[in-house]
């Protein structure tokens, strides 16, 4: 065990399931007979099981992901469905306090930061990624160059409409930003799964530039970086490269790890094919005590959980 490295931290992502729905102390005692030394509230939990969390308190929260605690907003649905970067302002305001609320749970509960998913432009996947999909399944888990012409539709599909989402989420920010400044929390700006979602990584400059490092940052998401890698729509060392070149110094706030088999995300390190040890010289290049959470999904047993965080623990990479 390297102690100079962060806590392993365990979402509560794997916490959604029946055995601990009624009973999140159970999951925080479940997870530290794992290994992990903390925890991360993500966005499913309801405000009655962070009330759990919060009682049981047997290990730290080094993270909130935003929007928590879950809600259900007549006629809307779920706050984790709403678009930070919406031209409806009603949509986006709501969006916005619910993160507000996130925020101000971190600061309560000693969290180091926020996680934010800052939305995405147009109203869903393109037309063009669920073509990609297809076709990388259809290949035998690859991109071939017959796919060209589609990774260029994806880029002016969403390149034709994002200049007035980005301007939509930049005003998110500048409020949250405010509040987190006040709160003493960081926002750690999530690499997302789909390729209609924000931010690029060229849009991460355009984003941070006005705010100091310790306030808005980069949460780099494994599997999701991974994913977007395999469709050929952008490549994995884009991320980092972008953060070296437009934002020298800028916070790697923390990371989800997690493993991606072909193009499923969110399964225990060791279940799929992501290159660890890759990942690992980044880590160190960029910082090396960022936050990592293991962001991993209910259907993962305890077993691969385990044996997930072994491997990590193995690269030096968490205590």
């Amino acid at each position: 065990m390297n102690l100079d490295s962060p806590l392993a931290s365990l979402s509560t992502m794997w916490g959604v399931q029946d055995q601990f729905k009624t009973d999140m102390g159970k999951f925080m005692n479940v997870a530290g007979q794992l290994g992990f030394g903390a925890i991360e509230i993500n966005h499913s939990m309801t405000s009655a099981q962070i009330k759990e969390i919060r009682a049981n308190n047997s290990l730290p929260i080094t993270g909130v992901h935003g929007p928590a605690p879950l809600t259900n907003h007549q006629g809307r649905g779920e706050n984790r469905g709403l678009n930070l970067a919406s031209l409806d302002d009603q949509e986006r305001h709501i969006a916005v306090n619910d993160h507000l609320e996130s925020i101000k749970l971190a600061s309560e509960v000693g969290a180091q930061h926020v996680v934010v998913h800052l939305g995405h432009v147009g109203t869903g996947l393109l037309p063009s990624e669920r073509a990609l999909r297809l076709a990388y399944k259809k290949n035998n888990q690859s991109i071939l160059l017959d796919e060209m012409d589609t990774i260029l539709m994806a880029k002016k599909e969403r390149e034709s409409q994002a200049d007035k989402y980005i301007e939509s989420a930049q005003k998110s920010l500048a409020t949250l930003a405010l509040k987190a400044d006040k709160s003493g929390v960081t926002l750690g700006i999530e690499t997302r799964l789909h390729y209609h979602e924000i931010p690029l990584p060229s849009e991460y400059e355009v984003l941070f530039s006005i705010y100091p490092k310790n306030l808005v940052g980069y949460l780099h998401d494994v599997g999701h970086a991974e994913v977007q890698h395999r469709l050929g729509l952008i490549d994995r060392q884009s991320w980092w490269s972008i953060e070296e070149e437009f934002s020298p110094g800028k916070s790697l706030v923390g990371l989800h790890i997690h493993d991606v088999d072909g193009l499923q995300d969110h399964v225990a390190p060791g279940a799929g094919s992501v290159d660890f040890d890759w990942l690992r010289n980044q880590i160190i290049k960029h910082n090396k005590h960022a936050s990592i959470t293991f962001e991993i999904d209910q259907r993962q047993s305890p077993n691969q959980v385990q044996e997930g965080l072994k491997i990590v623990r193995s690269k030096g990479l968490v205590g």
